[in-house]
């Protein structure tokens, strides 16, 4: 379950290569967060199921959830704050565990509980799909707006949908909008890694955020 990777392209953040849109594609290059997993009573023997950049994903060992590690506040506040979005295109949280430790990058480790998703595959995968080109085609319309253009993008997306998505996800991405608005963090949805769903095929925005 790698989340992201980096780039120094705000609005393409830490996807290296074409969004995947089905045309084009480059291999994807991962960058991952080096550290040790951190020493804590709930994760003594839990097997390590994913890494990303900046977060490491154990089992829980009931199918059903997942100790995840994060060392990213864009993390953090996208998956535990008390204002973040909520709903069924968003991750459950179980518990949050607190802070457990430092990782190299400078920031804390903080431990989340939160439920165990899938890779995208079937509709769901086409549903990301179809928002990954929709996403990086307002990243290019508004180019010269820098840093802001992947916020932009988002907005625009909330506001005129691709065709036929559920109303669920559209109102999904205005919650998803909302949340960045009030944070310092950018937005990521061409990583298709940031975008997972659960075993009955809701789309869920996994870790659709980054610190720019």
């Amino acid at each position: 379950m790698p989340d992201t990777t980096s780039s120094d392209d705000p609005a393409r953040p830490r996807l290296i290569g074409q969004p995947r849109d089905g045309a084009g594609q480059e291999a994807p290059q991962w960058v991952l967060l080096p550290d040790a997993v951190p020493d804590h009573p709930l994760l003594d023997g839990r097997p390590e199921i994913g890494r990303g950049e900046s977060s490491i994903v154990l089992d829980a060992g009931d199918g059903q959830r997942v100790f995840k590690v994060v060392s990213s506040p864009a993390d953090y506040f996208y998956l535990a704050a008390d204002d973040r979005p909520t709903g069924i295109h968003f991750p459950r949280l179980y518990a949050d565990h607190g802070v457990i430790g430092k990782a190299s990058n400078g920031y804390s480790f903080r431990l989340l509980e939160i439920e165990r998703l899938l890779p995208v595959a079937g509709e769901a995968e086409v549903l990301g799909r179809r928002l990954a080109a929709a996403y990086w085609a307002g990243c290019e319309k508004w180019a010269n707006l820098g840093v802001n253009r992947g916020r932009l993008a988002l907005y625009h997306i909330a506001q005129e949908p691709p065709p036929d998505l559920p109303a669920s996800l559209v109102e999904a991405l205005s919650a998803l909008s909302d949340f960045i608005e009030g944070y310092p963090v950018q937005p990521d949805i061409l990583n298709p890694h940031n975008l997972m769903m659960r075993a009955d095929g809701t789309l869920v925005f996994s870790d659709p955020v980054f610190l720019p």
